[in-house]
């Protein structure tokens, strides 16, 4: 892969190439950023790149990079693949977080932009290969009062991995991969255990422990790094009804703090750290460089898919009512469950589309028989349903080659909210359900996303010692709303979509999850109102206090993150 080199730091004029957002006159704390007397000069950024072996490189959009390639440009097929993305330094999945649109004029660099601005892409970034070069960069941006983002793949719904006039640290690059029988804290045998480095994808993680008769818990998204913000979200999987949440089965981080130290984080040694970082937000603490997980043995799961569709709203509520009523059915076979509803031709102009929902069932340790027993219901009451067209498989596989993804499709312009939703919401009224989502349809809801991912052990874990939001240990699903706009939308549309879930979409979600339930943090909103409490609950006050004892400076600053408040939607000026 083709990185734009360090060279190229000296043709961007850093003194007096941008105008500084420092605000002198009302003499606010902000962070240095090109055009400033205190960001640092090209000898100074020479200097950190001699430190870290010439792993420093200029950071670009990713059309701006598809621009150094042969033939100047990126075919849609990369453009829309997250594994070709997890390789390009200034690329997220989602395009819109590579966009400045509240400038002036916007900054944007899109596929069919003529000029490419910089836009909320960092500066440079150290393309990380050891602790040290994590390090270096840390204490670079310190020393000099920088923003600083830490990106391990680019997969992040709330644009946590990537910011405007700042430093950023790739932990892409660290790729090791260890596993014990019989791993240790403070003398105690915790059991067997994978090690995995700050780069490694679910995609990776899956395959070796195919090939080692072991099983972490995780996702299905082929670039998700597990090591990353995911366990630092809570990391929810189809597996976490029967193992509970990442974050519940991880033993152990390696982490570089805000001043540049290494160190280990587990239930003995800086414990209040280990606490923090499993359920307290990605981005916030420090950059991790490893981090240990519970694997287990491997085991065989069946896997449904069943395919809804229909042009009726009327019809699909009627399946999301059905659904609700049958959502306990496979508690006993500890299922987990993804099932997505989305209408087609959903950019096209004025297009309404039919709508389809997949449903995609997990049962581990379940024969093909067990798992058709306990659809049965379900599909029975599917069928009398008027315009519903269903298709249906159902087979078994290793449960490490059913959640691996060769890749993801991505590179779209999106945005989420989310809320958790009780199962007390499903055992009372299951009809609400139904009436929800013909609501949410009618207003214009193009994806409404449900994941069955907690409950049984997710419950049974409530005296498990982390920051997951207590929220997720009454939960039954997660509830998603996605929004999405095309390249050419205009910047009035651009922050219609932006908004469109507080406005319009929450008050209608909020009738089924009430007002207090919480969300995850990793699949929300950004601009959500009260994150500290919608995305920590009750913990919001011992995280800002652990905040301030390994980041006092507030170095790790992420939207909607432990400490945001205090600065600009930015980070680049205290409040």
């Amino acid at each position: 892969m083709i990185l734009c080199s360090f060279l190229l730091l000296s043709s961007l004029a850093l003194v007096g190439w941008a105008q500084s957002t420092n605000n002198t006159t009302t003499k606010k704390f902000c962070r240095n950023v090109p055009g400033d007397a205190g960001f640092p000069t090209t000898i100074q950024w020479t200097s950190l790149n001699a430190s870290v072996s010439g792993r420093l490189v200029h950071v670009v959009p990713s059309v701006q990079f598809c621009k150094t390639l042969p033939g100047d440009t990126c075919t849609p097929q990369q453009l829309h693949s997250s594994v070709f993305r997890d390789e390009i330094p200034g690329a997220m999945n989602q395009v819109n977080w590579e966009q400045d649109y509240d400038s002036f004029p916007p900054s944007l660099c899109e596929p069919e932009s003529r000029v490419c601005g910089q836009g909320n892409v960092p500066l440079f970034g150290v393309l990380a290969e050891s602790a040290s070069d994590i390090q270096a960069g840390v204490r670079f941006a310190q020393a000099h009062n920088l923003r600083l983002a830490i990106k391990a793949s680019g997969h992040d719904y709330l644009g946590r991995s990537t910011a405007k006039n700042s430093l950023l640290i790739s932990t892409h690059k660290l790729q090791n991969i260890s596993f014990t029988d019989n791993f240790v804290v403070g003398g105690q045998s915790l059991g067997p255990a994978v090690t995995l480095g700050s780069g490694v994808s679910l995609q990776q993680m899956y395959a070796v422990t195919r090939a080692e008769g072991k099983f972490a818990v995780g996702g299905t998204a082929a670039t998700v790094v597990a090591a990353g913000g995911y366990v630092q979200g809570g990391g929810h999987s189809s597996m976490s009804p029967l193992l509970g949440l990442v974050a519940d089965n991880c033993f152990e981080l390696d982490v570089v703090l805000a001043d540049g130290t290494l160190v280990t984080a587990n239930e003995v040694q800086n414990s209040d750290l280990f606490w923090a970082m499993r359920g307290g937000g990605a981005g916030s603490w420090g950059v991790i460089v490893s981090a240990t997980f519970r694997t287990f043995p491997t085991f065989n799961a069946s896997i449904s898919t069943i395919i809804l569709s229909t042009n009726k709203t009327e019809s699909m509520a009627q399946v999301a009512t059905v659904h609700a009523k049958h959502i306990f059915d496979r508690d006993a076979l500890h299922a987990g469950q993804y099932f997505y509803l989305s209408r087609t031709n959903i950019l096209q102009a004025n297009a309404t589309g039919s709508m389809v929902m997949n449903i995609l069932t997990f049962f581990p340790n379940a024969s093909v028989s067990q798992a058709a027993a306990a659809l049965t219901p379900f599909l029975d009451d599917i069928r009398p349903i008027a315009g519903i067209d269903m298709q249906q498989s159902l087979v078994q596989a290793n449960i490490n080659d059913a959640l691996f993804s060769a890749d993801d499709s991505v590179g779209d312009n999106l945005v989420l909210g989310s809320r958790l939703v009780p199962a007390s919401a499903y055992r009372n009224s299951p009809e609400t359900v139904g009436q929800v989502y013909k609501q949410l349809l009618d207003g214009g809801a193009t994806n409404i996303l449900g994941n069955l991912v907690a409950g049984g052990k997710v419950s049974e874990n409530a005296n498990v010692s982390n920051a997951i939001n207590p929220a997720w240990r009454t939960a039954k699903t997660h509830m998603i709303l996605a929004n999405l706009w095309s390249d050419s939308a205009t910047i009035p549309e651009v922050h219609s979509n932006q908004t469109l879930f507080q406005r319009i979409q929450l008050p209608l979600l909020e009738v089924l999850s009430g007002k207090d339930s919480g969300a995850y943090s990793n699949e929300a909103d950004i601009l959500e109102k009260n994150f500290q409490t919608t995305f920590f609950g009750p913990n919001y006050a011992k995280l800002s206090a652990i905040k301030a004892k390994y980041d006092p400076n507030d170095l790790f600053i992420v939207g909607a993150g432990v400490g945001s408040e205090r600065w600009d939607i930015e980070g680049i000026c205290r409040v």
